[in-house]
């Protein structure tokens, strides 16, 4: 019995099908993605929101610690990795340190939020 011939899959680089264009560029899917990793975590979305929320976009990490109900270096660590990943702005004023979006990511961060 002889092999039957395979047929071409659907989309392969040599022929594309019909009215599929790339909507998102390969850099901005991987940027996207690696910001969708950090804040999946249930959270971080809820410290995005409460940062998003208040009235001039920024909290200490004690607010945060009162308005989720976890401890000091549970936020901390939460804040830490949204830092890293620069979607939060650390800005120290005196003793106190405050937390805010990213104005270049707040369009973004919006975005998830909806």
């Amino acid at each position: 019995m002889s092999p039957v011939p395979a047929e071409p899959a659907h989309g392969s680089a040599s022929a594309p099908t019909p009215g599929l264009r790339l909507t998102l560029s390969r850099e901005l899917a991987e940027s996207t993605a690696a910001v969708l990793r950090v804040v999946s975590d249930p959270t971080r979305l809820q410290i995005l929101g409460i940062l998003r929320a208040s009235p001039d976009g920024a909290a200490r990490v004690s607010d945060l610690t009162r308005a989720l109900g976890l401890r000091q270096p549970t936020v901390s660590h939460h804040v830490k990795v949204m830092r890293e990943a620069g979607i939060l702005n650390r800005r120290p004023e005196g003793r106190e340190v405050w937390y805010a979006i990213d104005p270049a990511r707040l369009d973004a961060v919006g975005d998830l939020l909806r």
